[in-house]
């Protein structure tokens, strides 16, 4: 059963716990860098663009801070030859303005934009107190610059799941008797739209600036928390994401088949010898 087959049925597997408002960009988020010239909200609020050109990018962040949740936002991606460019939205626990403490947590969307033609590709990270270095990617099975797609993460004290259009792509969980890191700190919501070498073995083409990443969803569905304190009652059952233990058996068939499909790299597969959370996360 292939990935189209089983979006609806994934799909109603969430819609019952998660259910968007129409909110202002305003009401829960603030740009936090960027020329002013650089970021516009159209649709009196309800869609924010963030420009990329020589002379800057842009980026916005949550105005709360979070425990727990399940985070999500609709993008579109810029077109073009966008090589070099990359879209965010992430969770850090780093300050907004992009200082990040050398024990910070973080959950990374990153879009890696190419030339016309090659495929952009999706690129998941997973921190835990500092310890980062584990990158995956994948080819996405749809064209993300040409209309809005649905990116979600759940986050509870159980796991960690990326999703794309509700089809899970990416588990990581919590191993308690493994002594791997587990995000446990409180986190803020971002993204942003940026230049970066490494994103693309092709040079940026800045004749096709500025590059325009659009962004809608602005609810959010998380535990408010600003200090470790609170942590364990964001982890309580009086929040409905933290119910979700596992993926169930249409989850798990649609997670597989992008595996399989859309895989591009793996640091699970590297030269060296695995990381011990990756036996349980595949």
């Amino acid at each position: 059963m292939g990935v189209s087959v089983l979006v609806l049925a994934v799909f109603l597997q969430l819609v019952g716990g998660m259910v968007a408002r129409d909110v202002y960009f305003d009401e829960n988020y603030g740009v936090v860098w960027g020329k002013p010239d650089h970021v516009e909200t159209w649709y009196r609020g309800r869609e924010l663009v963030l420009f990329l050109d020589q002379a800057s990018g842009a980026s916005f962040v949550s105005k709360q801070w979070f425990g727990s949740g399940f985070f999500h936002m609709r993008i579109k991606l810029p077109r073009g030859n966008s090589a070099g460019v990359v879209t965010t939205f992430y969770l850090t626990s780093g300050d907004g303005d992009g200082v990040k403490d050398r024990a910070h947590d973080e959950l990374d969307f990153e879009f890696l934009g190419n030339i016309k033609g090659e495929p952009i590709l999706l690129q998941t990270n997973v921190f835990a107190n500092g310890t980062g270095g584990r990158e995956q990617r994948i080819t996405l099975w749809f064209d993300p610059t040409t209309e809005y797609h649905d990116y979600k993460i759940l986050w509870n004290h159980n796991q960690i799941v990326f999703y794309v259009d509700d089809i899970p792509i990416r588990v990581f969980k919590k191993l308690r008797k493994s002594g791997v890191p587990f995000p446990s700190q409180p986190m803020q919501i971002q993204a942003s739209l940026w230049h970066a070498k490494w994103a693309s073995q092709n040079e940026t083409d800045w004749r096709y600036a500025p590059f325009k990443a659009h962004y809608q969803g602005f609810d959010i569905s998380g535990c408010p928390c600003a200090t470790k304190q609170c942590m364990i009652e964001c982890y309580g059952q009086n929040y409905w994401w933290n119910d979700i233990r596992e993926l169930n058996s249409d989850q798990r068939r649609a997670y597989d088949d992008v595996r399989r499909r859309h895989m591009h790299y793996d640091y699970c597969a590297g030269p060296n010898t695995p990381a011990p959370e990756c036996s349980f996360n595949s």
